[in-house]
């Protein structure tokens, strides 16, 4: 498919302090810098940037929430905002296309390894709740987009390999920052999603291309549903291409971070991959038919507990988000990643503006009583022309 194919620094755990021997004349010196917002008292952030040469420096990264590394030829991304399950803020985004702009000539990194500091999560996605406060304000929440946008293509169009660890939850923005990458590394905890249409938005952050260039049907499944895909799923699929257990993670981390050939890595730590769950080929026969009320009377007509499933998270999902996902995906077949990003830039924007989105976040994140009143409440109340609308370039 056209997705793309394929010892660390000491820290004290608990207070995150960084003790890095930092050279610029040796490509095989740690290079560490931290991206952190002490405080985070607005949306700017402070670079901490080692300028010794030859010995130690100390910093306190304890707010970073991106830590980079260069050693042993690897360029090393390291989340770090666990008690938000790595949600994407404004300034990682940032730091993020920072270090892949710099590292792109850097001839002493030869590939990018992106991981996780959550022992639950990979990345859970953008941080809508802060999209949702700028919309209910009145501000402009485009820059935030544009700039994450950016970075995906960034990484997906690197000239070097790009590793992402995948060790949990992996859902909305955070499938942005790993599976546009050439390696999708995942453990069994892995979990990935797109579930925007829970809130009356859609997958962006180029889903959309990703999902139309799954097997048949299975994109509009997972956009349209919401559905979480284990690892022996992403596999079969071709969203992940390696397999490693969780406990054997740090070890392909270290390993990388020494300079070891990456394919004798991955294979070195790799292991049997759990079997695919789901029934690919029933999936297909259902959500690959040419419109959403044809899959819907489909899926009506099926039995089986990942149907059952579907229809429950259908049944709690955005109306208009599900048919907006659905054309998206159908056209994304025809366009390239740049293509299908501008078009979730102009698509999504209006989705946001819509009063969905806002109920949505509600129903989800803030009150958590997954009782969102969307406006049309039913899928047999969706109107073509306001999707014609919505879809128009």
């Amino acid at each position: 498919m056209p997705i793309r194919s394929p010892s660390p620094t000491p820290r004290d755990t608990e207070s995150k302090t960084v003790l890095v021997g930092y050279s610029r004349c040796s490509a095989s010196a740690p290079r560490r810098f931290a991206i952190a917002r002490p405080g985070y008292a607005g949306a700017c952030h402070t670079d901490l940037v080692g300028c010794a040469t030859n010995r130690l420096e100390e910093w306190s990264v304890s707010d970073a929430e991106i830590v980079t590394t260069v050693a042993g030829g690897t360029g090393h991304i390291e989340l770090n905002r666990p008690k938000a399950l790595n949600a994407l803020t404004t300034d990682m985004v940032h730091a993020i296309d920072a270090a892949l702009r710099e590292w792109e000539t850097d001839d002493a990194v030869t590939r990018v390894l992106l991981t996780s500091s959550s022992p639950k999560a990979y990345c859970a996605g953008g941080d809508v709740r802060a999209i949702r406060d700028q919309v209910v304000a009145g501000e402009d929440f485009t820059p935030f987009f544009r700039d994450e946008y950016a970075m995906n293509l960034r990484l997906a169009e690197f000239p070097k390999p790009v590793i992402a660890l995948i060790d949990g939850v992996d859902m909305g923005g955070g499938v942005g920052v790993s599976i546009h990458g050439s390696h999708r590394v995942v453990s069994e905890k892995a979990l990935i999603a797109m579930p925007e249409v829970a809130i009356g938005f859609l997958p962006d952050v180029g889903a959309t291309y990703i999902l139309g260039r799954l097997p048949q049907g299975f994109g509009e499944y997972m956009g349209m549903t919401a559905a979480r895909v284990g690892a022996g799923d992403a596999l079969a699929v071709g969203l992940a291409t390696h397999f490693v257990p969780s406990s054997a993670m740090p070890d392909v981390t270290a390993a990388l971070l020494a300079g070891d050939e990456l394919d004798g890595v991955l294979a070195r730590f790799g292991d049997r991959a759990p079997a695919s769950t789901l029934p690919i080929e029933a999936i297909a026969d259902v959500f690959g038919r040419d419109s959403v009320t044809e899959i819907l009377a489909g899926l009506a007509a099926t039995s089986g507990a990942w149907a059952d499933t579907a229809r429950e998270q259908l049944s709690t999902a955005c109306p208009t988000s599900v048919f907006v996902t659905f054309g998206l995906i159908q056209e994304s077949r025809s366009r390239t990643l740049a293509q299908c990003l501008a078009a979730e830039s102009v698509v999504g924007a209006r989705l946001l503006r819509r009063p969905d989105f806002v109920e949505g976040i509600r129903a989800v994140l803030i009150d958590k009583t997954r009782d969102p009143k969307f406006s049309p409440a039913s899928m047999d109340d969706v109107d073509e022309r306001e999707i014609e609308a919505l879809l128009a370039p």
